[in-house]
């Protein structure tokens, strides 16, 4: 079964941080795109960023830019998120995703999703 098992999340303070793991199993991720999308209460579902196949490039919705960064791992099949810095509107359940062929910020795009990890910021 091909699956995408977000971890990592959790309360914390403002400006503090959290990492969140994306550990895919089934099939090689290393050739697909990796992204993080977010979802709040009563807000459709947003793009955060997305890091290539092989880990070459990246890219980070404005609001998280310095940040949050994006990563993954040798293999290929685990990516992270690294957030520093955190606000309580990043508060939200964070998907992974991924694809062979996205439009990054894309949500439409993307053929594979994980179950979601809750991060809460408090104030």
């Amino acid at each position: 079964q091909v699956r995408l098992v977000e971890s990592g999340g959790g309360l914390v303070q403002a400006g503090g941080s959290l990492r969140l793991s994306c550990a895919g199993s089934g099939r090689s991720f290393v050739t697909y795109t990796m992204a993080w999308f977010r979802q709040a209460p009563g807000k459709e579902r947003e793009f955060v960023s997305a890091i290539s196949r092989y880990g070459g490039s990246s890219i980070y919705t404005d609001s998280v830019k310095g940040r949050f960064t994006i990563s993954r791992d040798r293999a290929g099949n685990t990516a992270y998120l690294q957030m520093n810095n955190l606000l309580p509107d990043d508060t939200a359940v964070y998907y992974c995703a991924a694809a062979v062929r996205v439009l990054p910020s894309d949500a439409e795009t993307y053929d594979y999703w994980g179950r979601g990890t809750q991060v809460t910021v408090s104030a």
